[in-house]
């Protein structure tokens, strides 16, 4: 037998009555309860705009209140209906307690549960032992939520499960939290608390964020973190889209990839699932920590594309522009952009590049840096290309060519080629470690090996040269003609790759010009088949009469010829 629920004295009561509007059969039994109305078939009660239909009900008039049974709807405005096997309300406070096979519906939102308190002074409804909640192809369990019908506001706590799309569909996206809101009217999920997401192999964690659910949208906050494959995209907020499994990041963003031993920090990043495509930007660094010593690079921008995905010949290509700056301990390098391949774990870095390793500096037009298991094995610098060592402030090794090569073993420079138009400057030491004389030499090919970062010989073909005493070196010989040393541009640490340093004025690479191949004009071709035909009518031993009358002299023939070459108009004129 239910009790008629007790008056909560601290609520607003309502003066209004509930009124029984009908009922099938209605009489007393004071043996099971003194002051009840029983109330059997097709029952109807009013209140407040409120209906309530029953099968049966236990009516208590003085008390203003009810126990329904049966079949149970509260229809409130035509907007909320609210079924249950049984429901206890009071009139005075406005509350009602469904209990058993509860649903309640509102709008496009279903609740499903076994016990729900529906509060109509407050317009809430809430459910404490467990509930689901339906909505635009949504799914939402907790052990407790909350809803109000006037905000759309769904709040769910206590092992949060968010699925989309809703069962019997096979989920895509699931997000798991422990405190959830969620609105009805927009289908947007606010994240307040430790929450994941998993929507494929991607995995999202979040303290607080949105997920719109029907754009298949994340908006997240507070150092959210999105993970996939050994590769993770962290900062102050993120942006992360299902449909086109896409992610934007924002402030202090870290993105690192675990596989590849690499990372990019800076203020945005971009991220495309499908094509593991990664763009970074704004005090964006990559670094690569697959070595034992860790690898800084700032660039303006560094963009990632990953090729042949999902095959065994998969590849990398990294492009960095602009106002690139490197730094190793043990070697460092500056350009404007620069493309590295793990194909052909090739590193090319463009316009005026500049590679330092201990003392010595290499520079040209181009510089490609070959590698062998991320370990340098060679180096190619291509037009105007210098390499300096610096001895003192005074005296540096210099070789210029217009190719240079340098070989590593371990690590270890131990072979240096130069090629076309070889000019060293090079300073050799006695037995005391004393530097006596310059070598200046001109050659077209030299060979320097080295043991131990240091010279052990020299080998070229024939070369001029001259040995100047180092007090009797002429000024004008002690540099070569391009000589450059930009220890003021190399980047001293991990932290001054930041701070762009230009070249000084007038020590720029001048540009080298590459001709083209020469194009062929209309008076050229004329020319050369009016000789052809003349040559053939030689042959056959016929002469037209117009060119007998038109042959000049010989030398006037070669005089005009040659004007006519070097001048075109002049060609054209007399035509």
């Amino acid at each position: 037998m239910a009790v008629a629920p007790q008056t909560d004295k601290s609520r607003p009561q309502s003066g209004s009555k509930v009124h029984l509007l009908h009922a099938d059969r209605l009489f007393f039994d004071e043996k099971k309860h003194r002051t009840a109305q029983f109330l059997v078939g097709n029952v109807q009660f009013n209140h407040d705009g409120a209906l309530l239909y029953c099968d049966s009900a236990l009516f208590y008039e003085a008390t203003n209140s009810l126990d329904a049974f049966g079949h149970v709807l509260l229809n409130q405005g035509d907007t909320l209906l609210l079924n249950s096997e049984v429901l206890y309300y009071n009139g005075m406070d406005q509350l009602a307690r469904a209990r058993y096979d509860v649903v309640l519906e509102h709008g496009t939102m279903t609740i499903y549960t076994d016990s729900l308190d529906y509060d109509r002074l407050y317009d809430l409804g809430y459910f404490f032992e467990g509930g689901r909640l339906l909505d635009q192809g949504n799914e939402l369990t907790s052990d407790w939520g909350e809803y109000s019908p006037a905000t759309r506001e769904a709040v769910f706590n206590y092992n949060v499960r968010l699925v989309n799309p809703a069962p019997p569909a096979q989920p895509e996206t699931v997000l798991i939290s422990d405190t959830l809101h969620y609105n009805t009217l927009t289908a947007i999920a606010h994240i307040v608390g430790p929450s994941n997401i998993e929507h494929g192999e991607n995995h999202i964690y979040s303290e607080l964020g949105y997920y719109y659910t029907q754009t298949k949208h994340s908006h997240l906050l507070d150092r959210s973190i999105l993970t996939n494959n050994g590769k993770r995209l962290v900062g102050d907020s993120v942006v992360w889209n299902d449909s086109s499994s896409t992610a934007e990041a924002f402030g202090n963003v870290v993105y690192s990839d675990e596989v590849n031993k690499n990372m990019f920090t800076g203020e945005y990043c971009y991220y495309e699932d499908s094509t593991e495509y990664v763009m970074a930007t704004d005090s964006a660094v990559s670094i690569d920590y697959s070595q034992q010593d860790t690898m800084y690079v700032h660039a303006d921008t560094f963009k990632v594309f990953t090729f042949n995905l999902d095959t065994d010949s998969t590849y990398r290509v990294v492009h960095a522009y602009h106002r690139m700056r490197a730094y190793r301990h043990d070697i460092q390098a500056v350009c404007d952009s620069m493309v590295y391949s793990t194909r052909d774990s090739i590193l090319i870095m463009y316009r005026d590049p500049i590679l330092w390793q201990a003392g010595q500096q290499q520079l040209g037009e181009e510089i490609q840096i070959f590698f062998n298991d991320s370990t340098i094995d060679s180096t190619l610098v291509l037009r105007q290309a210098l390499s300096v060592e610096r001895i003192d402030d005074t005296h540096y090794n210099q070789v210029s060519g217009q190719e240079m090569r340098s070989y590593f073993k371990e690590g270890e420079l131990y072979l240096t080629t130069s090629e076309g138009n070889v000019f060293v400057n090079y300073y050799p030491f006695d037995d005391d470690s004393i530097m006596v004389e310059m070598n200046h030499t001109e050659t077209t090919l030299l060979k320097m090996f080295l043991t131990e970062r240091k010279v052990d010989h020299i080998w070229m073909p024939a070369a001029t040269g001259t040995m100047y005493p180092i007090p009797l070196i002429p000024p004008e010989m002690l540099y070569l003609q391009n000589f450059a040393w930009f220890d003021y541009i190399r980047p001293l640490s991990k932290d001054d790759i930041f701070e762009w340093r230009s070249k000084k004025v007038g020590s720029e690479l001048k540009e080298s010009v590459r001709h083209a191949a020469p194009k062929q004009r209309l008076s050229d071709i004329k020319k050369q088949k009016d000789i052809s035909s003349s040559q053939t009518s030689s042959e056959e031993g016929e002469t037209p009469s117009e060119e007998k009358e038109a042959l000049p002299e010989e030398g006037e023939s070669v005089l005009r010829d040659t004007e006519n070459s070097e001048n075109p108009e002049n060609e054209n004129d007399s035509q």
